[in-house]
């Protein structure tokens, strides 16, 4: 066992380190893919438990929300207890969590067994990122995050593919079965190959800290999930989505007047925000998520819709987008151990303005999807240039105990850009409801196009490492 704070060079040697991080990849892959292997099932889920389009949808929406929430929390148990004992207890509860979606009667058993899942994820997602750090000194950091960043990307990518297959071959129940050997076997590769850190003096949980942030992002997540399934109405009796979304924002305010007010050790470390280089990246991975969250939706009706194809073939369509972006992130994560991680993410965010642009320029109906097809590249190379160098931002000047925290700070910005993404995609596609089908495509991928303008801003504040990193 050992015990932190400590050097980066003592994290073993290079080899055992390597076979560490692709047993944490394993998992990873696992909790990216379950984000997005359910879309192409919900017909089926739909047909086999008689579910209404509403619980299909929260099929997944539970899943997200419960992803969201204890991220936070989650980097900070990471701090508390040791990474990898709340990395083990997540994934055997995942693994757990799998097994009942695939068991399920009903609707209502399978949307509850998918918030377990999202909760026992976001107890993995955090401690993978902070489990690099610990590991890898700032030298060999960013190839780590480079892997780390290109399982990402192929999760994404596999997801539809993997899920229409499954489907195909076992029906709906096949997509969480699967995760079972891979959990199992994933749980026994990391509990013999994870270095067991634990902190060098015990943390204090805040208590109230908890409560607030969990209601708070619990009340916002849902407003901005739901919010178009409700007609941003009401939910019901005089809840309203107006209301629970203010409800969310008090929550979150008084839980920052808290951290700051606090005596005891808070959740969050407010003084996380004073390294500029945490700040910017943390803001542009919010930006980034809402692109992405604000780009697939149109995208995906544009290509159903319009051009006509099956939710199988809409999804294969962006494979290679998304097997582009694996391999640039790996790519991107080498190359940032040599050269500036702040010109890289820059890079990559001009290249998803550009390819963004340029799709909501050639959407017209009829169009052939091969000629949307270097767009589509463009921006998969965006991707992969953004994902791995962001987060060595995020980290590389931290010191080791503020690293759990930063990780979960980090995750949760992408989720809830992600989140907002949606929304206002939502919500600028009802708002162009009147127009050609075209037209509102195009005036909704406007919203991405910004966001990634505030992620390419944030870059520019972003100061160079020093010589010899202090995490």
């Amino acid at each position: 066992m050992h015990r932190l704070p400590r050097t980066p060079s003592s994290s073993g040697s290079p080899a055992s380190s390597q076979a560490a991080l692709y047993a944490l990849c394993v998992s990873f892959f696992m909790i990216c893919l379950d984000a997005t292997v359910v879309n192409v099932a919900v017909p089926d889920i739909r047909a086999s438990l008689g579910a209404s389009l509403n619980e299909a949808v929260w099929v997944n929406s539970a899943y997200a929300l419960c992803y969201a929430v204890p991220l936070i929390l989650a980097g900070r148990l990471g701090d508390r207890y040791g990474p990898k004992r709340i990395f083990l207890t997540g994934l055997a509860g995942f693994t757990a969590a799998s097994l009942a979606c695939a068991l399920a009667p009903s609707a209502s058993v399978l949307i509850a067994a998918r918030a377990v899942q999202g909760l026992t994820a976001a107890l993995i997602a955090p401690q993978t990122m902070s489990m690099i750090v610990h590991m890898f000194p700032a030298e060999r950091r960013g190839k780590a995050l480079g892997v780390w960043g290109a399982v990402g990307g192929a999760a994404m990518a596999a997801g539809p593919v993997i899920g229409g297959l499954l489907i195909t071959w076992t029906g709906w129940r096949g997509i969480f079965l699967v995760n079972i050997p891979v959990g199992i076997v994933g749980w026994i590769a990391a509990a013999r190959l994870l270095p067991d850190w634990r902190p060098a003096k015990d943390h204090r949980l805040d208590l109230l800290g908890i409560a607030l942030s969990a209601l708070g992002l619990t009340a916002l997540v849902f407003g901005v999930q739901s919010g178009e399934a409700y007609d941003w109405g009401t939910v019901v009796g005089p809840v309203t989505i107006p209301a629970i979304l203010t409800f969310g924002i008090l929550c979150l305010g008084a839980f920052v007047w808290w951290q700051h007010h606090s005596t005891r050790e808070p959740l969050l470390p407010l003084r996380l925000f004073r390294n500029r280089n945490f700040s910017a990246a943390a803001t542009a991975g919010g930006a980034m998520g809402a692109a992405m969250g604000g780009l697939f939706l149109p995208l995906m009706i544009y290509l159903q819709s319009d051009l006509g194809y099956s939710p199988l073939a809409a999804g294969a369509a962006t494979v290679p987008m998304f097997a582009l972006s694996s391999v640039c992130a790996r790519l991107a994560g080498k190359w940032s151990d040599t050269t500036s991680p702040r010109a890289l993410a820059a890079l990559g965010f001009a290249l998803l303005i550009v390819g963004t642009g340029s799709l909501a320029l050639l959407l017209h109906p009829g169009v052939d999807i091969w000629a949307l097809m270097p767009s589509l590249l463009m921006a998969g190379i965006g991707v992969g240039l953004v994902s791995a160098p962001l987060a060595g931002i995020a980290t590389r000047t931290l010191e080791p105990s503020l690293v759990g925290a930063a990780s979960g700070v980090f995750n949760t910005t992408r989720q809830l850009g992600g989140a907002l993404g949606s929304a206002a995609t939502g919500v600028l596609l009802q708002a162009h409801l009147g127009s050609t089908p075209t037209t509102a495509i195009q005036a909704t991928l406007a919203f991405p196009v910004a966001a990634l303008l505030i992620g390419l801003a944030c870059c520019a504040v972003v100061r160079p490492a020093p010589t010899t990193p202090t995490a």
